[in-house]
């Protein structure tokens, strides 16, 4: 939640290096403004106390429900992510994941389609041909790229046979001549880069803000106001988020640091640096969230260099590019496999 929060910073910020301006930096505490650090508080302060206006022709209780459903399931499913190996204190061990299930990847794909059902209520209760326009596009999107989300990480469970989370980080940890690690980037890159797109698309943000379409007053919140407004965006920025997580988990290594194992880093030349269980731990934690933290940017960065699709260029781009791309990575990774 707290990176949620400061990741609007963060784009704002980056934007504005972009744009060669300073961007936020206003908001203050007792004159003091720490490069705008402050911001993110401030916008809470105010989606709080700001009115929440509810059209008198909606269809209120389902409009009030929208939000909170497009919320909800985002945020359980960062339950699934294992963000570090175990920690052992004293006679206990602790597993750096809050939900550790076998079926832990078609969890995630699960909960993140679900989130399909807020944006479709959303724009259909608002009871306005403009959000049920965004609340249809919404709905195309994210059945055309869930399907391509989905075909890409096959190649993933092909090679890494399982569909616990835990089990494909472990699947990572070990090197090709003792140099480079088994990561599932350098086993399916092509499978990568269709899933960062797909990803990317199933977040709304530019080039697939179709859904939103802010420029056209078509956006399935167009009459959302207050904090409901401010729970679309928070999802918005926890799918950043959650999309992050998943490609460091199953393409990057997850929480696996190079050379790092469990007695410290053992490195291809010979040498040997012994570490502390706790300090071995500490660094698995940090690399992960290093690895997200970059994927974060990186998703930012995109959505402020390239311009907006038009929609059937959206469509064209899953059904026609991704799609394709998907079955051959799966053709590809099989016969090499049984080669």
């Amino acid at each position: 939640m707290m990176l949620t929060l400061y990741l609007t910073w963060l784009e704002r910020k980056e934007s504005a290096v972009i744009q060669d301006r300073i961007g936020a930096n206003r908001a203050s505490i007792f004159g003091v403004r720490i490069i705008g650090l402050f911001q993110p508080i401030a916008d809470a302060i105010k989606m709080v106390f700001k009115e929440d206006f509810t059209p008198s022709f909606s269809k209120k209780f389902l409009h009030n429900t929208a939000p909170l459903i497009s919320f909800l399931f985002v945020a359980i499913t960062i339950a699934a992510i294992p963000f570090g190996d175990v920690l052992r204190i004293g006679r206990r061990s602790i597993r750096l994941q809050i939900l550790d299930i076998n079926v832990g990847l078609l969890f995630i794909l699960a909960m993140l389609s679900l989130g399909v059902y807020g944006i479709l209520i959303g724009g259909w209760a608002s009871n306005n041909k403009y959000t049920i326009i965004g609340g249809l596009r919404g709905a195309a999107q994210f059945i055309s790229y869930e399907i391509a989300l989905g075909m890409a990480l096959v190649g993933i469970i092909m090679v890494y046979p399982s569909l616990n989370l835990s089990d494909i980080v472990v699947y990572q940890g070990g090197h090709f001549f003792g140099v480079l690690p088994k990561w599932g980037v350098f086993f399916q890159p092509l499978g990568c880069i269709v899933f960062l797109f797909a990803a990317m698309a199933e977040t709304k943000r530019v080039p697939f803000d179709l859904p939103e379409g802010e420029s056209e007053i078509i956006g399935f919140f167009t009459e959302y106001s207050g904090l409901k407004w401010g729970l679309f965006m928070m999802t918005d920025f926890m799918e950043i988020i959650v999309v992050s997580c998943i490609l460091t988990t199953l393409f990057f290594g997850g929480w696996q640091v190079a050379w790092l194992a469990a007695e410290g880093f053992i490195f291809p030349w010979g040498g040997t640096w012994v570490l502390s269980h706790g300090v071995v731990v500490f660094l698995q934690v940090f690399a992960f969230n290093i690895k997200v933290f970059f994927f974060c940017w990186l998703q930012i960065l995109f959505r402020w260099t390239y311009p907006r699709f038009r929609y059937d260029q959206v469509m064209d781009f899953g059904w026609k590019l991704l799609i394709p791309l998907c079955i051959a990575n799966i053709v590809i990774t099989g016969i090499v496999m049984s080669i």
